[in-house]
C-alpha cells in the first residue's frame, strides 16, 4: 500500500478531506479533484493506482466518469469504487452495472473500504 497512489473525486471539500485523510492514514497517497472533468485530465497527467469516485458530481456525474474511464484504453482496467451519499439499493446496482468494482454509501466504513479497496487492487 505504501507505494498505491489514489485519485479522488468528490465535490465535496469535506469530503475530499475525510477520504483523503483516510487513505493516507493508510500510508496511502491521494490527489483529489472536483469534478470528472478534472479527473480525465488528472488520468491523462499521471498513473494512479484506483479511482474512488463520488457519484453525484456537477456536470460530468459518477457514472458517466466511469464510462469514459472504461472506454479509455489506457484507464479502461483501473480499479475504480463509488461512494455516495444517497444510497439505495437500485443506486448500487446502477454503479455496479456502469462499471464500478466496488460501491460504499456514506459515512464510509474505515475498515470495509480499506479491505475492499486492498482486494480490489490485488485481483488487478
Amino acid at each position: 500500500m505504501n507505494d498505491w497512489n489514489m485519485l479522488v473525486v468528490e465535490d465535496e471539500p469535506d469530503g475530499q478531506i475525510v477520504v483523503a485523510r483516510l487513505l493516507r492514514h493508510f500510508n496511502v497517497e491521494a490527489d483529489t479533484v472536483s469534478t470528472g472533468e478534472d479527473a480525465l485530465e488528472a488520468l491523462s497527467q499521471k498513473s494512479y493506482t484506483a479511482v474512488i469516485v463520488d457519484l453525484n458530481l456537477p456536470g460530468m456525474d459518477g457514472l458517466e466518469l466511469v464510462q469514459a474511464i472504461r472506454d479509455n484504453g489506457n484507464t479502461s482496467r483501473l480499479p475504480c469504487i463509488a461512494i455516495t451519499a444517497y444510497h439505495t439499493s437500485a443506486v448500487k446496482q446502477q454503479a455496479i452495472t456502469a462499471g464500478f468494482d466496488a460501491y460504499f454509501s456514506k459515512p464510509i466504513d474505515d475498515t470495509a473500504f480499506v479491505r475492499e479497496i486492498t482486494r480490489i487492487v490485488n485481483e488487478n
